[in-house]
């Protein structure tokens, strides 16, 4: 009897801790300290996303007044904002790639919003995706030809950033000729013009929010809206990046035109006073060893500058 009286007592003891414990950190906004983190606190704070404001993309409001639209839209909000080591950098990178796409985009037309296509598409990086697309601007290939880039085992203009970004312009005008709606033409960029076309026909709908698409389609502009909210006001969610932090432009280089085949590119490289990974970080459309160059083309190689 006096066994189970003490052992009584100590659970007693045991579950009065724990309902003290978790009484006391209820409610509670202050700051983390060290003593939290012993005690298994998880150092972060998860808020919702203010949902009263304006939201506007390529100059057109969007209509958060429909239940559906906000609800889709605070999702991509959401999701995103969570998404913190992927949105940190692509913050940093922007510093590098926006000022390289803003002028192209002003030339041909575009709405500066829509360079945030490049950060869904492929988080500012070379990317391939399963289906085969390569590139920041995720071009499959017979795209990225029907624009003028080439394409091939040794050259690929998909990784080339101004092309890529003077093909990715071109292709965004011409959705924005068929729709006279840029929503639908970042839909478009996604889903492609046939599925965009058949849903206003099929549907009858005029706008991208009227449109029941499928799901990745769907939830395509909302993300490109949520990636631009995020990144235009990144301390509204919790991101802090001084102007150190963030990337440098890689603008200090030089041009060499070649007109005749490479043999070695790390030849090529060291020649020219760099290594075969510079050569490649500058260049990232030579894809292989070697440029055969059968055509005596004319390509425009960048040679950046050393530093000492």
């Amino acid at each position: 009897m006096k066994k189970n009286l003490l052992v009584y007592a100590a659970l007693t003891f045991f579950l009065s801790t724990v309902v003290f414990f978790v009484s006391s950190t209820r409610g509670e906004e202050s700051s983390i300290t060290n003593q939290d983190l012993s005690r298994g606190v998880l150092p972060q704070m998860v808020k919702g996303v203010d949902l009263k404001k304006t939201y506007t993309f390529a100059g057109e409001r969007i209509p958060t007044e429909n239940f559906d639209v906000l609800e889709r839209l605070d999702y991509e909000l959401t999701t995103n904002a969570y998404r913190h080591g992927k949105t940190s950098i692509n913050i940093k990178r922007a510093a590098r790639y926006f000022p390289i796409f803003e002028p192209i985009f002003k030339e041909y037309g575009i709405p500066d919003d829509l360079k945030y296509i490049a950060v869904a598409e492929s988080d500012l990086s070379n990317a391939t995706s399963p289906a085969g697309a390569k590139g920041i601007w995720q071009f499959m290939s017979a795209v990225g030809k029907q624009y003028g880039l080439e394409i091939n085992s040794e050259v690929d203009e998909r990784y080339h950033l101004e092309k890529a970004t003077v093909a990715a312009a071109k292709h965004l005008r011409s959705y924005y000729r068929k729709f006279n709606d840029w929503t639908l033409a970042t839909a478009a960029y996604n889903g492609g013009i046939g599925r965009i076309s058949r849903a206003l026909d099929e549907q009858r709908g005029g706008k991208l929010y009227d449109l029941n698409l499928n799901q990745e389609t769907s939830r395509y502009v909302f993300r490109v809206i949520a990636i631009k909210e995020i990144m235009e006001h990144p301390s509204t969610f919790g991101y802090y990046l001084d102007e150190d932090d963030l990337y440098p432009r890689m603008g200090d280089y030089y041009i060499i035109e070649v007109n005749a085949a490479i043999e070695n590119l790390a030849d090529f490289a060291r020649d020219n006073g760099i290594s075969y990974r510079q050569l490649k970080q500058y260049n990232p459309w030579l894809r292989r060893g070697k440029l055969t160059n059968a055509r005596r083309k004319t390509y425009e190689i960048k040679i950046p500058y050393q530093k000492f």
